[in-house]
This record gives structure tokens, C-alpha cells and sequence, in this order.
């Protein structure tokens, strides 16, 4: 294992490790311990739980829409020569900062909960952006799909083992140690350390190689080359293509994943086992997200990619017959198969294309083009099921999604960049 591991460049390991950091927040503190915790806090304050829950979802969707709108010109900025990293370092330092600051917020100040919340998110993901920008910086075209399958891979295991640890406290109180609040708090702490911990190899060894020379005013400049490419994309129309196919098949993929606990408990899952259920598609996604990286390079990414939005296409398919727990696992573990290889080759497939020195510009559009895909997704699962009164349907609905995506995604062109722009 270790061989394998001195296999990648220290760069490599550096970027692959983030991931394996930040995922932990994603899964302990988003999904899993703060809302619950936030529900509290808020109620001990005299807040009604449709209230708590409707500022949660205000908090999530601000955080996440400033950053979408600001993704392109903050992709555009780190574009300069020195401006990439030490715009990563201001987001992902502010996000680890937050959330150590989640332990420390009064017990009834919900307010500032939500605040350093949604700074901490808001951190998060604009760090997010700057990461899959320096994967041009890191390694070579014929290394991308492998490295990028890897951090995803990586990902998975990281934020898996650090859920069962906080699990492990939640469940026992410490050990008998500590009460329930304390206990949450340490997991906040937890995470922070366990972002920050990994998260140093990226610090020391990634760098940014592909540049624009350092200019006097980059943000007025920023915003006029970002006109400038939106008004002359027909010189892109290849990456364009690659976009809008993009949008449809992975509203697709998270939909289904948003929605997966609404589904299982409509199936009869306890919440107990759905919690077990997602910890086994985190562990089978770490060996078939290397598999899809090993496949790109056997059989082009391209075919890999189609097979994945095949995989979810038979998915939707499945739904339609589902009726016991025991389909419900089937549908988690086929998921498991290929939501890792579908994000991780869509990553380095679209990095491949793109013109290096402005790679953060074009993964500032390929952010906002992956968040804002989460809003169709929902509304159209939300409507069948509304429209049958069965989430069965909502599920196979989104066949739609893959099949639009999967029809664009055969006509993008090659990842040469020469032919993609």
C-alpha cells in the first residue's frame, strides 16, 4: 500500500489528501451533527421546529447561492500569478476556523450558530473551487483521471471513519464521559482538526504552475475578462456542450442522493439502518471510484462517464419495482458503484479541456453549473411523486435528466483542448 501511495508525486498527495480533509465536514458536520444540533439550540431559544428548519434551509441556500454567483469571478481572480493559493488558503482556513468556532457558540445563540455556519459553508465551498482549479497545477493530462479518481476515492473512506467516530461518541456520551452537548461540541472540534491535519500537505506542496502574469488591478480586469468570455463563447462551444450535458446528468446523480433518506423511510427504512446504508455506499465508493480512474485509462474517459449515467439510468429503471428494504439496498450499492466515478472523471474530464492558465475561470462556471443543477433535479422528483403519490416515480423521473445528459455528453468533443475550443 505504501508503494502504491509513493506512486503519486508529493503534489499529488497533497491535492488527493484534501479531499480525504474536507469531505469530514461535508458528512459530520453538515449532514449529520449540526442540523440536528441547530434544531436544539434553536428550540431551547423558543424557536418552533417548522421555523428552526426554515432558517436551516435560508442558511444552507444563501451560503450556497453567494458562492455559485461569485464562483466565475473568483475563478477568474485566482487566475493571476500568486493569487490561486492564497485565495484557497483564505477559504479553507476561514472554514476550519468556523467550525472550531461551532464548539464555542453559547448554547441558546442560534443566531450566531447560523452565521458561523453558513461562513464555515460558505468557506467550504469556495475553497472547493480553487482545489479542482489546481488539479492542472498538480498533475499531467494523462494522470488527471487517476489522481482526481483517487481524492474522491479518498474522500469517501476519510469522511466514513470520522463519522463512526463521532457516531461512537454520540451514541455512548462520550463513553458516559460527558453529556450530549459537550459531546457535540468535541465533534465540531473533531472535524476542525481533522480538516486542518490533512489539509497541511496541501499547504506545503501544492503550488500553482499555470498563470496570468501579475497585473495592478486584477479584479477590475477579472471582470472584464469574464465579459469577455461570455461574449465570445462560441470559441468555447465544445466546453459549453461539455456544461449543459454536465447540468442534466448530475442533477440526476445528487438528486437521487439528496433525496435517498426521504425515499428509504417512504420504503419502510429505519433511520438506524439508512445511516448504515450510507456508510456502506461511502466504503463502496472508495474501490469503484479507482476502478472508474483505472477504466479511463484502459478505455477512455468518455466511455467511462456514459457508463456511469447507464448505471443511474438502470437505477430509475429499478425504482419503478422496488417495494422491499432489500431493493432499497440494491439501488444504495449500485450508487455506490459509480457516484464517485461519475464526479471524479467529470472533474478531470473537464479539466482536460480547459486552457490551464485560465483554469479557475472555466471551474468557476463549472461550479455554478453543478450547484444550480441541484434545483431541477428535486423539483421534477417532487412533482411526480406528488403527481402518483408514489416516490417510485419521482425516482424513475429522473431517467429524463440522464438520458438528456447522456445524448449531449455523445456529442461533446474529445478532451483534446485544440478540438473542445
Amino acid at each position: 500500500m505504501l508503494k502504491f501511495w509513493k506512486s503519486y508525486t508529493k503534489e499529488e498527495r497533497g491535492w488527493i489528501l484534501y479531499d480525504w480533509a474536507n469531505s469530514a465536514y461535508s458528512l459530520v458536520v453538515v449532514t449529520a451533527i449540526l442540523p440536528i444540533y441547530f434544531k436544539f439550540v434553536a428550540g431551547e431559544a423558543g424557536i418552533s421546529n417548522g421555523d428552526s428548519t426554515a432558517y436551516w434551509g435560508y442558511a444552507s441556500s444563501f451560503a450556497t447561492l453567494l458562492i455559485s454567483l461569485s464562483a466565475p469571478i473568483l475563478g477568474t481572480l485566482g487566475d493571476y500569478e500568486g493569487k490561486k493559493k492564497k485565495l484557497f488558503n483564505l477559504f479553507a482556513l476561514s472554514g476550519i476556523i468556523m467550525t472550531f468556532v461551532l464548539a464555542f457558540v453559547p448554547n441558546k445563540s442560534w443566531v450566531a450558530l447560523l452565521v458561523i455556519y453558513a461562513i464555515s459553508h460558505m468557506g467550504y465551498q469556495g475553497a472547493n473551487i480553487f482545489y479542482d482549479g489546481f488539479l492542472v497545477d498538480v498533475t499531467d493530462d494523462e494522470r488527471m483521471d487517476n489522481v482526481s479518481s483517487m481524492g474522491y476515492g479518498l474522500g469517501y473512506i476519510g469522511s466514513a471513519l470520522l463519522f463512526i467516530a463521532v457516531m461512537i461518541l454520540q451514541v455512548t456520551d462520550g463513553f458516559g464521559l460527558l453529556d450530549t452537548i459537550l459531546v457535540t461540541k468535541i465533534c465540531f472540534i473533531l472535524t476542525g482538526l481533522w480538516w486542518l491535519l490533512f489539509s497541511l500537505p496541501f499547504f506545503r506542496h501544492v503550488h500553482q504552475k499555470f498563470s496570468l502574469e501579475a497585473i495592478d488591478n486584477p479584479v477590475k480586469v477579472s471582470f472584464q475578462r469574464l465579459k469577455g468570455t461570455i461574449e465570445n463563447i462560441r470559441q468555447y462551444k465544445g466546453i459549453v456542450f461539455f456544461l449543459i450535458a454536465y447540468f442534466f446528468y448530475i442533477d440526476g446523480v445528487d438528486t437521487i442522493f439528496t433525496m435517498a433518506t426521504a425515499f428509504g423511510i417512504d420504503m419502510g427504512v429505519s433511520s438506524d439502518k439508512l445511516i448504515i446504508i450510507l456508510l456502506v455506499i461511502n466504503f463502496i465508493a472508495f474501490p469503484f471510484t479507482i476502478l472508474y480512474g483505472l477504466g479511463a485509462k484502459r478505455f477512455g474517459t468518455k466511455k467511462m462517464i456514459l457508463l456511469a449515467i447507464a448505471v443511474y439510468t438502470f437505477i430509475c429503471i429499478y425504482a419503478l419495482f422496488m417495494d422491499s428494504v432489500l431493493d432499497f439496498w440494491i439501488v444504495g450499492i449500485l450508487v455506490g458503484t459509480s457516484q464517485g466515478g461519475i464526479q471524479a472523471l467529470s472533474r478531470s474530464y473537464f479539466a482536460q479541456m480547459i486552457p490551464k492558465e485560465h483554469a479557475n475561470e472555466f471551474f468557476g462556471f463549472y461550479n455554478i453549473f453543478g450547484k444550480f443543477s441541484a434545483i431541477l433535479g428535486p423539483m421534477l422528483f417532487g412533482f411526480m411523486t406528488s403527481l402518483t403519490g408514489n416516490s417510485r416515480y419521482g425516482i424513475a423521473s429522473l431517467i429524463l435528466l440522464f438520458i438528456i445528459g447522456a445524448i449531449l455528453f455523445a456529442k461533446t468533443p474529445t478532451i483534446q483542448k485544440d478540438s473542445a475550443i
